[in-house]
């Protein structure tokens, strides 16, 4: 019985070992058949389904991205909904998915649909959007400014007032502030002075138009003067006058040094006959238009070494101060006996002192919005600067002063403060008194 038992035990491994054997052949042969399956379904996909990745257009770079094949075993996930992409359209951007409805502009929130794109870091723009919002645009025209012949954006820009306008506005006839320097928008009114020169509406408000208003402001640069231990004895007159009387004037003198392309003031030493504006008031209300100057002769005579002081009307009155604390010190430099100096010494100091004084009108603002022009020029003067333009426009002309790039004017001026905030005033002034040059 025991070999027949043994024998029965052998055919049933040898049955089970024959059904297991069929059983991974089978296996392998539905394995091999559903790889077969999938690779033809990942074909259909991709030649059915996908769509070419739009080329990406930002910052003047264009690409065609490569066909991108996903792998059947990892999903999808749209990087504007964060939801699966199941079978259909997509989009392959930025190194993400996206359905095709979820790709949108980061400014207008509207899908992209166009073959071509514009980025800023990782956000999608349409192309004009894009221009939109990061090409400049003309300060003056609002339009944007255009590209020049090499295709590349090119405008002008004001160093100080940081105002972009395209390059034609410079001889387009674009009017230009005589004072701020700066062009206005296309539907900015000016005001149009007797001589030719064009103020806008921010610098008049503090303009200076006529000699009499300009004599409180005399009277502070004399008080200013006397502060540092350089009083002027002489009671030297203070006109104002236009262009043409200025430029006459310095025809008549025979010494002079002359800030190009414009003469704004002048210290006299000749006697001449000066026609001086007595009074002029602005109207600058709808539809009303400056009233006409009123000038009369001036007759100067020589008493000293300095007969008047000439200043250029119509200007802002911190600009009007800082002409005149420049010529008050030429005047003090003849009056003192000072020997004839070189341009870059004479004009470098006078320079020194105007910025001086623009420096100690800002440092005193109240910060108060209170216009200086006529009657309240005055107290003005006392609070230092009035509203916050002006206190800006104070900046600019201590920005022009110490930019200059004229060797008389700046250079000299630049040579005068290194030597000023290295020895004081008063040893470069005693310097200056016996060499005639800086001290080092």
């Amino acid at each position: 019985m025991a070999p027949e038992s043994e024998n029965e035990d052998m055919d049933r491994a040898i049955a089970l070992s024959l059904f297991e054997e069929s059983q991974r052949g089978r296996n392998v042969i539905d394995h091999d058949s559903q790889l077969e399956d999938d690779a033809q379904l990942a074909q259909a996909i991709q030649e059915s389904l996908n769509v070419e990745s739009p080329p990406r257009y930002g910052y003047g770079n264009m690409y065609q991205p490569a066909p991108f094949y996903f792998p059947m075993g990892g999903l999808r996930i749209c990087a504007g909904c964060c939801t699966e992409i199941g079978y259909g359209r997509y989009l392959n951007c930025l190194n993400a998915f996206w359905h095709p409805e979820c790709f949108r502009c980061y400014a207008c929130n509207l899908p992209i649909s166009d073959c071509e794109f514009s980025t800023s870091g990782n956000h999608p723009y349409h192309k004009s959007c894009y221009k939109e919002s990061y090409y400049p645009k003309c300060d003056v025209c609002k339009h944007f400014i255009p590209t020049n012949s090499a295709g590349l954006i090119e405008y002008r820009a004001h160093p100080f007032w940081v105002q972009k306008y395209c390059p034609f506005h410079e001889h387009d006839g674009t009017p230009r502030c005589c004072s701020c320097e700066r062009m206005e928008p296309r539907d900015t009114r000016y005001v149009p002075l007797d001589d030719g020169r064009k103020l806008c509406l921010e610098c008049l408000e503090s303009a200076i138009m006529d000699t009499t208003v300009c004599q409180p402001l005399y009277l502070d640069i004399q008080e200013f003067y006397e502060s540092l231990n350089m009083k002027v004895e002489q009671q030297v007159p203070l006109l104002l006058v236009k262009r043409e009387a200025l430029n006459e004037a310095r025809e008549g003198e025979r010494n002079g040094h002359y800030h190009m392309p414009e003469t704004r003031g002048l210290c006299l030493s000749e006697e001449q006959t000066i026609s001086t504006i007595l009074r002029r008031r602005p109207r600058t209300g709808a539809g009303k238009r400056a009233m006409k100057t009123i000038t009369e002769p001036y007759k100067l005579t020589r008493r000293c070494e300095v007969t008047a002081i000439l200043i250029l009307y119509g200007l802002p009155r911190l600009l009007t101060g800082s002409i005149l604390a420049h010529e008050m010190m030429h005047a003090w430099l003849r009056l003192k006996g000072y020997p004839n100096l070189s341009q870059d010494v004479e004009e470098g100091i006078c320079q020194v002192l105007a910025h001086l004084w623009l420096d100690t009108k800002l440092k005193s603002g109240s910060g108060s919005n209170v216009a200086s022009t006529s009657s309240s020029a005055s107290t003005a003067l006392k609070r230092g600067t009035g509203s916050q333009f002006e206190r800006k426009l104070g900046e600019f002309f201590k920005h022009q002063i110490k930019s200059d790039i004229s060797p008389v004017y700046g250079d000299g001026f630049r040579a005068g403060q290194q030597a000023v905030n290295k020895y004081g005033l008063q040893s470069t002034l005693e310097h200056i008194r016996m060499t005639g040059t800086f001290p080092y």
